[in-house]
């Protein structure tokens, strides 16, 4: 409260002495004027767009997928873990993932509670330390939010609400640290421009591990377990669309170049990944599907996000294809394994996300970075070294976690109430009348 209201007391003195025409020392000019008022409402407005994405966005992009008996639990998921990863973030999150380096691994408790975060600048930028606390909140948020996809119609809530805490904690917050707080792959070079490691590959891999310690829903492979409602998924995938230039732009932390270089970036490379899905569901199947389309731009976007400060609109198309491609093959793969990532967060997220690391490790070119078309071949290693770690990482954690909330609380509802459906055994409540 101190640093705000001297802050404004030395931007009004300033004020008043350049109306009176009185010289200000150079050195003190330029303290009183660090933080930049754009920069500050961009970030602040990327920040409210992540949100969007969390809620409703892929509240929506789920709750249209699953079966109409589950669709409140599955939108439930998204909603809670906004609210729990918040108060987490707050407390001890942001701290573990940003605060001074403790061996490269996670960042120490110096900012407990925001203890030290205030409206200062951020040390190295023209925003406020607590724009980009409130920035990384929301991706923390998102993260926990997309591994729900994996679990849903079968997940006790109670369980739900403790892995949320448990995984922001011992998982997302030191892959965070890792790669933008200055962990071990920070110092080793990897380019994630805004979360292709930290959130993507980190929650598709903790959903393949929810998925396999789960088990297949009942009824899984007989019954009929389309999409109850594609409009409300079509209407999130189109939320996701336009908050992720929040997500990707928002990254440059900064209304800048390089800001207007992650829009375009994300955008085209969204477009050509709809298109390819859209494609190749066209050639194998017969027909084109709107909620095919609707995949393929999320797996564009996921594709482009570690790349989309580094690479050219050309190369961002390019990303946003092989998105397309490879996501369709991940998702057709595990209809042939038989595991039961209920609405796809591995065949999207966990594969798209790790083409997009790759991706940036060739194509980059811009922002700082340089990959292996571009003269840079090392790049590649430390690419395919960032998404070694951040798979074995996030399984490993995912599964310990996973199977100590099992020998506690459970984490399956019993089969009655799964047939039932989750909206009435876990929430007592029914979507439509």
């Amino acid at each position: 409260m101190f640093n705000r209201l001297a802050y404004k007391i030395s931007v009004s003195i300033v004020s008043i002495v350049g109306l009176l025409g009185i010289s200000v020392p150079s050195a003190y000019a330029e303290e009183v004027s660090t933080i930049s008022a754009g920069d500050t409402a961009w970030v602040l407005v990327s920040s409210a767009l992540v949100l969007a994405m969390t809620i409703p966005g892929l509240a929506l992009f789920y709750g249209g997928m699953v079966r109409s008996k589950n669709i409140l639990s599955t939108m439930m998921h998204s909603f809670i873990a906004v609210c729990l990863v918040s108060v987490v973030w707050v407390l001890w999150g942001y701290s573990l993932a940003f605060a001074p380096d403790v061996g490269g691994i996670i960042g120490n408790l110096q900012w407990f509670g925001l203890d030290g975060v205030g409206p200062d600048p951020l040390e190295g930028s023209t925003i406020p330390h607590l724009a980009f606390m409130v920035f990384q909140l929301m991706f923390a948020g998102i993260t926990v939010a997309l591994i729900s996809g994996a679990i849903a119609e079968r997940m006790k809530f109670s369980a739900f609400v403790v892995f949320s805490i448990l995984w922001v904690t011992f998982i997302y917050a030191p892959l965070a640290h890792w790669v933008w707080g200055g962990g071990w792959l920070a110092g080793l070079g990897e380019l994630d421009f805004a979360g292709g490691t930290v959130v993507h590959i980190s929650s598709g891999v903790a959903a393949l591990a929810c998925a396999l310690v789960l088990g297949k829903r009942h009824g899984y492979g007989s019954e009929n377990m389309a999409p109850h409602n594609l409009p409300l998924t079509v209407v999130g995938a189109s939320l996701l669309w336009v908050g992720w230039f929040g997500f990707n732009a928002g990254s440059a932390l900064a209304a800048d170049g390089l800001a207007a270089g992650a829009f375009v970036a994300t955008h085209v490379a969204t477009a050509s990944g709809a298109l390819a899905w859209l494609t190749v569901e066209w050639g194998y199947r017969g027909k084109p599907t709107l909620l095919g389309a609707a995949s393929g731009a999320v797996a564009g976007l996921v594709a482009i996000t570690p790349a989309a400060g580094y690479v050219t609109p050309v190369f961002a198309i390019l990303i946003g294809l092989g998105g397309g491609i490879v996501c369709y093959l991940g998702v057709f793969v595990k209809n042939k394994l038989g595991y039961d990532d209920a609405l796809d967060v591995l065949g999207i997220h966990g594969i798209g996300g790790t083409w997009g690391a790759l991706a940036t490790g060739l194509f980059a070119s811009v922002g700082g970075g340089t990959g292996l078309v571009f003269g840079n071949p090392a790049q590649m290693v430390i690419q395919a070294v960032g998404v070694t770690a951040t798979w074995v990482f996030a399984f490993v954690g995912t599964f310990l976690i996973l199977k100590t909330i099992d020998l506690t609380i459970g984490l399956r509802v019993s089969k009655e109430d799964e047939i039932l459906g989750l909206d009435l055994s876990q929430h007592s409540e029914r979507a439509y009348a």
